[in-house]
């Protein structure tokens, strides 16, 4: 697997070589370390040419250093004068990536406004997948993984998984939602209503089709996790009713998710605008690095 890790220099962007060089396999993968001078530049407006190359070689062997020792192969460095994003999709292509690394910038509600942000652009303009990291956990301590399943995404999120190594102290589950029109618990207004023959006939359709509905998701999930590495096969899948990212994000929330997995599949701009996007909202929500896995038309 080829990993190309975007670093500046900041907190954020050596987070994400730290959290690049658990998942990766030293004696198979290569990684490329991207970096533009243009930044450094600026950052070091009015010094000398001596002092940025000084501090460009020493970024990347800060970064180098980060990653696991024993590599099959040499981390390259790989540079590009254009701005921070397209730099990083252009020489992704160029340098034949399998995956894009970046980081995460905070977590506030500027971040969230800012649409045009590195690593969303990255995200946006890849077809690849992209991991925007937030701050892991330490080394000392298994990374908690949530997959989460789509029909339309559960081949791609399963081969880029597969593509990864995962630690054996790695604790990874799955997920999928049912949000079916008719699916749920039963609602107030028809448990009231049981002694009327007619309605009791439609609470107890409503009460099957359920259970259908939750049995077919939970059997589904199964087959996915058959699908997935086996640190991801260890426990029962999590079935949840509602809307997806909202209950994606709960469950992240409550079991300490520090990585989830979802994929991103092809939607028209009104569907995004008047629905949302699941990965749009795990995305912009999650306090958890994120795995975006696109998946083209």
């Amino acid at each position: 697997m080829k990993i190309l890790i975007g670093v500046d220099g900041s907190q954020a962007s050596l987070d994400a070589v730290r959290l690049a060089a658990r998942l990766l396999d030293p004696a198979r993968d290569q990684v490329a370390i991207y970096f533009s001078p243009t930044e450094l530049e600026k950052r070091l407006f009015g010094k000398s040419r001596k002092i940025i190359d000084g501090a460009a070689a020493a970024l990347f062997e800060e970064a180098s250093g980060l990653l696991p020792s024993g590599l099959a192969r040499e981390p390259e460095l790989v540079c590009s004068s254009k701005l921070a994003a397209v730099g990083i999709l252009e020489s992704a292509v160029g340098w034949k990536a399998d995956l894009i690394v970046v980081g995460a910038r905070g977590h506030g509600s500027l971040e969230r406004l800012l649409l045009g942000s590195v690593s969303r652009a990255v995200v946006h303009g890849a077809h690849l997948p992209v991991l925007v990291v937030r701050t892991p956990p330490p080394d000392s301590q298994g990374l908690k993984v949530l997959a989460c399943h789509h029909p339309a995404s559960a081949a791609a999120l399963a081969q880029t998984a597969g593509d990864l190594h995962w630690p054996a102290d790695t604790q990874a589950n799955v997920i999928g939602v049912t949000e079916s029109m008719l699916a749920g618990p039963l609602p107030s207004w028809l448990e009231t209503r049981v002694r009327d023959p007619d309605t009791a006939a439609i609470a107890d359709a409503w009460k099957q089709e359920h259970a259908d509905e939750v049995a077919a998701l939970g059997d589904t999930l199964t087959a996915f996790q058959q699908r997935l590495p086996a640190v991801f096969r260890g426990r029962a899948p999590l079935v949840a009713e509602g809307n997806p990212g909202d209950k994606i994000l709960e469950r992240a929330k409550q079991d300490g998710i520090e990585l989830i997995i979802t994929g991103r599949t092809p939607t028209d701009p009104l569907t995004r605008w008047l629905l949302g996007s699941t990965s749009e909202a795990v995305l912009t929500h999650a306090h958890a690095s994120v795995l975006v896995v696109p998946v083209e038309k």
